[in-house]
């Protein structure tokens, strides 16, 4: 299959290259504890293909809850009253703070907010306050008191393949041009600061299966933090949460590398 063309609409196994049909996606899919869909933020077509996707896995599991990166967990209460159909759109950006903790347009995900109020979805926010990854980065964990944790417990050490994926990533290094290979030690602080986050994001996927009846956690987040089972991917193994399902968008005109996710859907590539 390494040869063949990729048609828009099409689900690809990046193991092997083989298509996928939608049905037989969503139904593993739905098997799993765990569902990450990545994204890329900007990108309205891939939040409408999130969207299709999750309503495919509401047509066969009634037990699920949404998860997003874009809002901090302090900021639950208010994703539970805009579920409950207590606040008006505008109440509910201006209570959720969009303007300041998200700096993309809000249009872009507001047909998967109100998806989650017409089907009654658990919001949940996936991530931590904004200063923490600051902190981690600069000082490590260890520099950081337990109270000032904000419930997200220190990251499963980055792997040396993490490591050379982060720096492929950013460019080579990026923000810091300084840096001159994965393992360069000045390249420890942005490793420790993107790991706040992919912990944060698995810390709060956790808690949600465990206190909520054990229900499928669909995970609404950057792709970066879910490729090749590096990021949040890891760190749900480390917490205990290994059947995990990595949806990605394919917008590359390559075939997707093997490892890179559990299927990619090939998007069609005028309609971004």
């Amino acid at each position: 299959m390494s040869g063949a063309v990729m048609i828009p609409g099409q689900w690809i196994r990046p193991s092997d290259g083989a298509v996928l049909a939608h049905p037989e996606v969503l139904a593993l899919a739905a098997r799993a504890d765990v569902v990450l869909l990545g994204e890329q933020h900007d990108k309205a077509a891939q939040h409408r293909w999130q969207l299709h996707v999750l309503a495919g896995l509401l047509a066969r599991r009634a037990d699920i809850a949404v998860g997003f990166e874009m809002v901090p967990a302090r900021l639950d209460p208010v994703l539970a009253r805009w579920v409950a159909g207590e606040l008006t759109e505008a109440d509910f950006l201006e209570q959720a703070e969009w303007g300041t903790v998200w700096g993309f347009p809000a249009e872009l995900y507001l047909p998967l907010f109100r998806f989650c109020r017409q089907f009654r979805l658990p919001m949940l926010g996936l991530n931590c306050r904004r200063a923490l990854v600051t902190e981690v980065g600069i000082g490590g964990w260890d520099a950081i008191p337990d109270a000032d944790r904000d419930g997200v417990t220190p990251a499963l050490p980055a792997t040396p393949a993490y490591r050379r994926f982060l720096f492929e990533f950013t460019g080579g290094g990026a923000p810091n041009r300084k840096v001159t290979s994965p393992d360069d030690p000045a390249f420890d602080r942005f490793v420790r600061a993107q790991q706040v986050w992919d912990r944060a994001f698995a810390c709060r996927i956790a808690e949600a299966r465990a206190a909520r009846g054990a229900p499928l956690v669909v995970g609404i987040i950057g792709r970066g933090h879910l490729e090749f089972g590096h990021g949040t991917p890891a760190q749900l193994a480390d917490l205990g949460v290994a059947t995990v399902t990595v949806l990605l968008p394919h917008t590359a005109p390559e075939r997707p590398a093997p490892g890179i996710a559990d299927a990619v859907f090939v998007m069609d590539p005028l309609d971004m």
